[in-house]
């Protein structure tokens, strides 16, 4: 049976007082076009385009700087695809690229990129007044809106009887504001359908799409992280070495060829990972703007690893502790929370990273809206002092208030950790485990 939301959460139950409080016994069970996934869909749509209207006086502008960060409509979409090459045709990775237009991201990034530009030659065929940096933009608008769905829907698949808990991932604020700055959209689908898999019973399709997403952002090797510590408790090695193993050969599968034709075309991004100092929303950049020690690039590395894995190991023990073997999404969303806290850098549409994770680990509007709130805070902030950012005489945030967002954002994913680890503690507490009975591990993937 579904689990009505007025009846489940709490904020949605008092909220629920304005239109005449939550649904009762007499709604009609019978089955109606409008079903929670297409309802879930146009919820989707709704926030999507709220999203790109806020964008809407940068595309005016063609995003000229300062205004695409004073209006905080930022995105790396317009620029990259003069300054990548994609405007002169140079195919990601394997063309004759000088160091500037290498494409800095995974391989599945550059090639979606490369499908946006060649629909972008087409159009631009047709009609020739229009600026193909800007068709370009809205080209891949358009097309990134597909896993922003494909997100949703899979989410809300994988909740079995909880499928409104997908209108969090589509309506979060976080959604709305950074879905168009980058691509991070895609790891996100692939991620959603990866848990779907597993979920249904499927490891090796789930790892073959987990190792998709690792071609489309670095955190999915956190999922894979936390796969292993639930095995610690779950003793499900089996399992995990079928996702895994899946995982690994479908990012050798799609990365090979290209290191193979053309090693310094492809490593860049790996390249940065490894050189890159401290960067912006960073706890190690914060620490700096705060006076702290600044660390050398190799030696930055090791120490945002290390911290990493400490607090793996935290996590881990917390796992080995609680009553109950917990659920998967709740270890996946503490360990890429502890990836994206320990990080180098921290943009902001990283945070799309949690949004899904966080929906599955605890489906609460409070605790959800408390996080997404400091993760706002944290986008109005960076963009504001990047406006006047080196810029003599120019008006912006100061560092030591953006310093203060920055902590902000990283008390936000704190403290939504923190709830997720006493849900891990008391499973009495976890608002899914109250609703959706947790399979016998024996028999199926833990949910």
């Amino acid at each position: 049976m579904t689990t009505r939301p007025t009846h489940d959460d709490p904020l949605i139950a008092a909220s629920a007082e304005l239109i005449g409080g939550p649904s009762g016994d007499l709604r009609t069970e019978r089955p109606r076009w409008w079903s929670p996934l297409r309802v879930l869909i146009v919820l989707t749509g709704l926030g999507y385009a709220l999203g790109i209207w806020l964008d809407s006086s940068c595309r005016g502008t063609q995003w000229a700087s300062p205004e695409r960060y004073e209006h905080l409509c930022y995105t790396d979409i317009h620029p990259y695809f003069t300054i990548k090459g994609l405007a002169d045709g140079v195919f990601p990775y394997l063309g004759q690229a000088s160091p500037e237009q290498m494409i800095d991201a995974p391989v599945l990034v550059g090639l979606f990129m490369q499908v946006s530009a060649m629909l972008t030659s087409v159009i631009h065929g047709v009609w020739s007044h229009l600026d193909q940096a800007v068709l370009f933009t809205d080209v891949t608008t358009v097309l990134l809106f597909i896993p922003l769905v494909v997100a949703v829907v899979a989410t809300s698949l994988a909740v079995r009887n909880r499928p409104w808990d997908a209108a969090m991932v589509a309506l979060a604020p976080m959604m709305v504001l950074a879905a168009t700055i980058g691509w991070d959209l895609l790891a996100v689908a692939l991620v959603a359908l990866s848990y779907l898999a597993l979920q249904r019973g499927h490891p090796v399709v789930s790892g073959i799409l987990l190792g998709a997403a690792l071609c489309a952002a670095h955190y999915p090797i956190a999922i894979m992280i936390a796969g292993l510590v639930l095995a610690l408790r779950t003793g499900r090695w089996r399992l995990t070495a079928q996702v895994l193993g899946a995982a690994v050969a479908t990012w050798l599968v799609v990365n090979l060829p290209f290191m193979l034709l053309n090693l310094d075309g492809w490593s860049p991004i790996y390249r940065r990972l490894l050189d890159g100092g401290a960067e912006l929303g960073s706890a190690w950049y914060a620490i700096t703007q705060m006076g702290g020690p600044s660390f050398a690039a190799p030696a930055l590395t090791a120490l945002s690893v290390g911290t990493f894995l400490v607090l793996c190991l935290g996590i881990a023990v917390l796992v080995r502790r609680a009553p109950q073997a917990p659920r998967l999404a709740s270890v996946v969303f503490l360990v890429a929370a502890a990836f994206t806290l320990t990080a180098k850098g921290f943009a902001p549409q990283f945070g799309l990273w949690l949004i899904p994770l966080a929906v599955l680990a605890r489906p609460r509007w409070r605790d959800f809206l408390i996080w997404q709130a400091c993760e706002v805070a944290y986008f109005a902030a960076v963009w504001w002092f990047l406006a006047g950012y080196q810029i003599e005489g120019a008006k912006g945030l100061t560092p030591q208030w953006y310093t203060v967002a920055t902590l902000v954002h990283i008390a936000g994913t704190v403290y939504f950790a923190i709830m997720v680890s006493r849900d891990l503690l008391h499973p009495d507490l976890d608002p899914v485990r109250a609703t959706t009975p947790v399979p016998e591990p024996s028999r199926t993937a833990t949910s």
